[in-house]
């Protein structure tokens, strides 16, 4: 079967990409284009790495336009998709990029984004443990899908295992992530200009103030069932002069008694067979140049018993494991068709 796609906000980076992986999947068809300012105009004129899809044009985002197809992709910027949502209600699989269906508690969306909230959708992270079992469980069949933000995986990724396990202290968990700032989308921002950020590194959203960090909460307490009021973390993302990927660096306190090999245990059995999430042999940590372009998270783990803590270092390609990847993997698991069409686990070198 073929599947008839949708994608709004193609003329941005997630919408780019979300398009890149598209193209190569057997099942979709990619049908429809939309934009807002740039709707009317080619396609390739703002993707003009997409060669395959130079035919298509950029459409208005209505949602008369995005209605009548299989799936719809949502790449729009926080707080405009629920609009389109609420319209959709006849399509059988809606993905939304942005994060307008994440959160489930809506005094965290008031105090991170504000505005109208919307219901939360299954978590487009398959990976990421819930109460015993993987969450790949509740993108089977589902129909409303919220990728995850890149930034929030990453951390999420790192540090479930070991809050699942009960193996290092969520109260106290401090993570520091290298970005590249096409995570910050396509719109013209002056302080993202080539000539603001080569050579130098500048950290954003500092003091707990970074919208990611409910999400994260969010992610660990669901790994164990418990409240997110239990974790605590203090968030610092630095913005570093590469296009894409993200560098987390998390730490946790370990909990007392437990041992070196529990503590790795809990990050294997987590992540042993996973097609996109790979622990690295111990000694050994991933670079953001070891990901790019692939739908892998590459983890490095390490325990520093002098502060009684442990470290994880993880890689991803925000455009890809962080989004787009993530979102057609769960896509895949949707419609019960292989996890890893049209998702590649080797990066581009050099």
């Amino acid at each position: 079967m073929t599947y008839s796609v949708a994608v709004s906000g193609a003329s941005g980076y997630a919408g780019g990409e979300i398009l890149r992986l598209l193209a190569g999947h057997p099942d979709i068809e990619i049908r429809t284009v939309t934009a807002h300012s740039n709707a009317g105009q080619p396609l390739i004129q703002h993707q003009p790495h997409l060669r395959s899809l130079a035919g298509l044009t950029l459409q208005d985002t209505t949602p008369e336009i995005l209605a009548g197809h299989d799936i719809v992709f949502l790449a729009l910027p926080h707080g405009q998709s629920g609009q389109y949502t609420d319209a959709l209600g006849d399509t059988p699989l809606v993905i939304d990029a942005g994060a307008d269906h994440r959160l489930t508690s809506q005094d965290a969306w008031d105090a991170f984004y504000g505005g109208a909230f919307h219901e939360p959708w299954s978590y487009g992270v398959p990976e990421l443990l819930v109460g015993g079992t993987k969450q790949r469980e509740a993108l089977r069949g589902a129909t409303r899908i919220a990728a995850p933000g890149c930034n929030a995986s990453t951390v999420s990724l790192s540090l479930v295992p070991g809050v699942a396990a009960g193996v290092i202290d969520p109260g106290d968990i401090v993570s520091v992530l290298a970005v590249g700032p096409s995570g910050a989308g396509k719109s013209l921002k002056s302080n993202l200009l080539a000539s603001e950020i080569l050579g130098t590194a500048n950290p954003y959203a500092v003091g707990g103030t970074h919208r990611h960090i409910p999400e994260i909460r969010q992610a660990l307490a669901a790994s164990t069932g418990a409240a997110p009021d239990g974790i605590r973390i203090s968030f610092t993302p630095v913005l570093v002069p590469m296009s894409r990927g993200i560098l987390a660096t998390s730490t946790a306190p370990i909990v007392a008694g437990v041992t070196d090999a529990e503590i790795r245990e809990a990050w294997e059995s987590a992540y042993d067979g996973e097609p996109f999430v790979h622990l690295l042999p111990e000694g050994s940590f991933p670079r953001t140049a070891d990901v790019l372009g692939a739908n892998t998270a590459l983890i490095g783990l390490a325990i520093d018993r002098a502060a009684n803590r442990v470290t994880v270092v993880t890689a991803v390609d925000n455009l890809v494991k962080g989004t787009a990847g993530a979102a057609i993997q769960s896509m895949n698991i949707a419609l019960g068709l292989p996890e890893d069409r049209a998702l590649s686990i080797n990066g581009v070198a050099p």
